[in-house]
């Protein structure tokens, strides 16, 4: 399957929301090709290079495809659109066309059915429901109880402020508990640091 990537510093979950302001001429085309034939787009996170100007030197190997819920032009006469992670996939190959959009070849992931909360989660649930009520995280609704334990991980594992190798590393589990189990993890080691 070909995907265009749009390479952020950012690590995008399924079922996760993002705000983004589209400028330049490659991800006008992109976006506009993407709404008019119904299909997403990839968003990777970016190891070595910017966002802006030539294609990211280094990309992560796995992703999110992002699928566009709204756009509408900006104040600033920019493009905003929301989108929302939809599918993980892994990059098989990829190549930079002459316009510095990024192409690859990719494989979807396989994800595990959704599967009920449980008494274990309760914690991890009232650090969802503290972190909805942040302004920032409230303009993107994302607040209300979700669905299962995949996307408590999934929500968790985005708003949370863990470092980009930490989310990657999440986003590459494919179940669940697993991902609940890490986030946990890295929750303690967080806190272990604030402590010292």
């Amino acid at each position: 399957m070909k995907l265009p990537l749009f390479p952020l510093n950012t690590v995008l979950f399924p079922g996760c929301i993002l705000d983004l302001q589209i400028f330049e001429a490659r991800y006008l085309d992109m976006i506009g090709r993407c709404m008019k034939q119904g299909e997403g787009f990839g968003i990777v996170c970016i190891i070595e290079g910017r966002e802006v100007g030539d294609a990211a030197t280094a990309h992560a190997p796995i992703g999110c495809e992002a699928r566009v819920l709204d756009f509408q032009q900006q104040d600033n006469g920019l493009l905003g659109i929301r989108i929302e992670g939809a599918r993980r996939f892994a990059v098989d190959s990829f190549e930079v066309q002459r316009d510095q959009l990024i192409v690859a070849q990719v494989q979807w992931l396989q994800e595990q059915p959704e599967t009920a909360l449980q008494a274990d989660d309760e914690d991890l649930l009232a650090l969802l429901s503290a972190l909805a009520d942040h302004p920032l995280v409230a303009t993107l609704g994302m607040g209300g109880t979700p669905a299962g334990r995949q996307a408590l991980a999934n929500r968790l594992a985005y708003l949370l402020p863990f470092d980009d190798q930490d989310k990657l590393h999440l986003l590459g589990l494919d179940d669940p508990a697993l991902r609940l189990e890490a986030i946990q993890t890295l929750l303690e080691r967080m806190q272990g640091e604030l402590q010292a």
